[in-house]
C-alpha cells in the first residue's frame, strides 16, 4: 500500500473524467487554516502558527488547530483559533467562517456543512 492510500483522502470526480481525484483530509485542513489566518483579528491558529511561519515550518504545520470531517456529501471543519486583542470575537468568527467555507469549496467542489470555531486565546499586537 502507497502513503497516499494510507492517508484519509475523499475522492473527487466528475462525468467523463479521464481518470479520479482524491484529496487528502490533510489538505482540506491545510485549506482552511490558511484561509482562517488570513482574516484581520486573528492572530494565529492554535500553537502560534501564522501565514509568516508557513514559509519556514512547512504546510504541514498550518493544519495543526484544525479538525476536518470530511464524508461524501460535506465537509465539517473545526478551528482553534487565538485572536487579536481589541476586535470583534462575534465579526472575526463571522469572517472567517465565510473565508474557510468559501476558499474549500472554491478549491476542493466540497459541500462546507459547518465551520466551528474555538476561541483559545486574545493576544495584544506588537506595536
Amino acid at each position: 500500500m502507497t502513503e497516499m492510500e494510507d492517508r484519509s483522502t475523499h475522492k473527487v470526480y466528475e462525468k467523463d473524467t479521464l481518470g479520479e481525484v482524491r484529496i487528502a483530509d490533510e489538505v482540506v485542513a491545510i485549506i482552511a487554516g490558511l484561509a482562517a489566518t488570513e482574516a484581520e483579528g486573528v492572530a494565529c491558529m492554535a500553537g502560534n502558527i501564522t501565514n509568516e511561519w508557513v514559509s519556514r515550518l512547512g504546510m504541514k504545520n498550518l493544519s495543526k488547530g484544525v479538525k476536518v470531517e470530511v464524508t461524501e456529501e460535506h465537509v465539517s471543519v473545526d478551528l482553534s483559533l487565538t485572536m487579536k486583542y481589541g476586535y470583534s470575537i462575534p465579526d472575526v468568527c463571522e469572517k472567517v467562517q465565510e473565508k474557510v467555507k468559501t476558499a474549500i469549496e472554491n478549491m476542493t467542489g466540497l459541500s462546507v456543512l459547518d465551520v466551528n470555531i474555538r476561541v483559545a486565546g486574545v493576544v495584544a499586537e506588537e506595536q
